[in-house]
């Protein structure tokens, strides 16, 4: 079974199956959503607006028995930045997809009323549907129902009120293989699926399978590609404690922002630290160990109950921690689940409203530290659209613009995650260049400057920062194009055999013959593609820039400031 591009028009509710353009046969996952939305997308369109489309694309290797590589993007002109945009999550959605043969899901238009409507994906095609009952309900509503109604194999992307309400911090959810959820988190593409007016798409594989060009080659290859990544030692800290492990170590090094980034350490950082919440997650019968997809064998997730044993939350991570933990001063793992539930439920990205709500705890809309205050406002005055639910609904830029507030940690208004860029300044150029916004998985610098992955680099030091982050931005760029996790590249920077397996794993797949100079030109390839949207869209180099706040304070504990010139940062783009 050849793949397909699904095409979904909802101006007139008409549906289609079209062959792949050659031009687009290379790509999937990142590479392919950034592809089509530079190619059909205007740039200066609204994003809320008719002209933006949705696409969803599994990766290269999705659907295959290849490990970690259950990834799905999403992609569209971002109503949060004004940019490109790509999201990944794990869920079974992107195995979903590549088991029917669907390349990409392309969505158009707007309906012409107020209708709101489903979409179900088989095989065969598309179907639209009118949507009532869910309408106002949470994620976990809408997984629940939309089992009931198919069954629970199903596969589900859907939105909560955020999305509906068309919030600038609003995601997209993805069911995972426990019916929980996995966000498209960054940029607001939930809010692109609620101006579609969809409530979810339900994706029924049926008992589709994924050919392999030569099997025996890609069970060879990914036999070495599987140990690799489950002898790492970073690998085995994920899967033991979770991306909180870094909790502890990134304190360490000074680089916690905490309190609205005026400080990079948090007295309350061993309460919230990935060794507390492995003990507390055993000791209530969770789960310490969990893959957020089938195949993972890192399985850096977890699930977490309450004190009474009771399933809160799963997949809590480092960023989400970090953000209503430190950043907001809350030393309590029950209060940040209970949160994050919350913030899965009403379907909003847990690191732009984590960061919106520590400008607004800056501007005195509520304090430091409180946590009932801030799920008072996450319950009632955000998944209902109160005024106030909508201006932190909107981010921290948002946020900062209305209450008058100059320390606003963005770049191209999406929130700075979980790193301060004047103590670990290679992340600084990654937030400063990336095509989307800050953004940390663009080109995590933190495996070398931290982690010593791939080599080491002094943190506080300039040197060699641009190169890093270029190097890394690029492979990211490809490895998001394959379905694969981001945290295959810890094994691929320091085992010798991982990328020639992955290569393999493609060459195999696919029956072709990649080396690993076209995976980097791959990278490369998307890197100008999306920043030349962004050019077009009216972004230049001088949006390349971190707050001037980052410049002019000095963090504790190091005293340190953002200290590179926009010479340094725009060197960045010599390749």
């Amino acid at each position: 079974m050849a793949d397909k591009i699904f095409r979904v028009n909802m101006t007139d509710l008409s549906t289609s199956i079209e062959e792949v353009p050659e031009n687009w046969a290379g790509h999937g996952g990142r590479g392919l959503t950034s592809n089509i939305v530079a190619a059909e997308v205007p740039p200066t369109c609204h994003a809320l607006g008719p002209k933006n489309k949705l696409i969803f694309a599994p990766g290269l290797l999705s659907g295959t028995p290849a490990s970690n590589s259950g990834r799905i993007s999403a992609g569209a002109k971002s109503p949060l930045t004004g940019t490109i945009k790509e999201s990944n999550s794990g869920g079974t959605s992107a195995q979903r997809l590549a088991k029917m043969g669907c390349k990409a899901l392309i969505i158009e238009g707007q309906p012409q009323d107020d209708s709101w409507y489903s979409l179900s994906l088989t095989p065969e095609g598309v179907t639209i549907t009118k949507e009532e009952e869910l309408i106002g309900k949470g994620n976990f509503a809408v997984i629940e129902a939309v089992e009931k109604r198919f069954t629970d194999k199903i596969g589900v992307l859907s939105i909560g009120q955020a999305g509906e309400m068309q919030m600038s911090g609003a995601n997209i959810s993805v069911k995972d293989p426990d019916s929980h959820i996995r966000s498209l988190g960054r940029g607001g593409l939930g809010a692109v699926m609620g101006s579609k007016k969809i409530k979810f798409i339900a994706l029924d594989a049926q008992d589709g399978k994924v050919e392999i060009a030569d099997t025996e080659a890609f069970k060879a290859a990914n036999k070495v590609f599987t140990k690799a990544l489950v002898d790492h030692p970073v690998s085995q800290g994920l899967g033991q404690y979770g991306t909180a492990v870094l909790v502890n170590i990134i304190n360490e090094a000074g680089g916690l922002p905490t309190k609205n980034f005026t400080t990079g350490q948090f007295e309350g950082h061993e309460q919230i630290s990935g060794e507390t919440m492995h003990d507390l997650i055993v000791e209530r019968g969770g789960k310490p160990k969990h893959g957020c997809h089938a195949g993972c064998v890192i399985q850096c997730s977890q699930v977490f109950n309450d004190a009474k044993g009771k399933y809160k939350t799963s997949g809590i991570e480092y960023e989400s921690i970090w953000g209503m933990g430190a950043d907001c001063t809350i030393d309590d793992l029950d209060k940040i689940a209970e949160m994050d539930s919350i913030m899965d439920d009403i379907g909003i990205d847990t690191i732009e409203t984590a960061v919106a709500f520590g400008v607004a705890m800056e501007a005195g809309v509520l304090n430091f530290g409180d946590a009932d205050e801030m799920t008072r406002i996450l319950k009632e005055e955000i998944a209902t659209g109160t005024p106030l639910g909508r201006i932190i609904g909107n981010g921290a830029g948002n946020v900062g613009r209305t209450y008058g507030v100059t320390r606003v940690p963005v770049v191209k208004n999406q929130a700075i995650p979980a790193y301060d860029p004047r103590s670990i300044k290679g992340i600084g150029i990654t937030y400063a260049t990336s095509t989307q916004g800050a953004d940390h998985t663009m080109g995590y610098t933190i495996a070398t400057e931290i982690l010593g992955v791939g080599g080491t680099a002094d943190p506080l030091s300039k040197e060699g920062m641009v190169e890093l982050s270029r190097n890394l931005q690029i492979a990211t760029a490809a490895i998001d194009s394959t379905g694969m996790c981001v945290f295959i590249a810890f094994a691929a920077l320091d085992d010798a055999t991982c990328l020639p397996a992955l290569i393999d794993l493609l060459n195999a797949r696919f029956g072709i013959s990649l080396t690993a100079d076209d995976v980097s030109n791959l990278g490369m390839s998307i890197l100008k593609t999306e920043r030349a949207f962004n050019e077009a869209a009216g972004f230049t180099n001088l949006d390349d820039r971190l707050p001037e706040f980052f410049s002019e304070e000095p963090v504790a504990p190091h005293n340190v400031v953002w200290d590179f010139t926009g010479e340094e940062i725009d060197s960045f783009w010599n390749f």
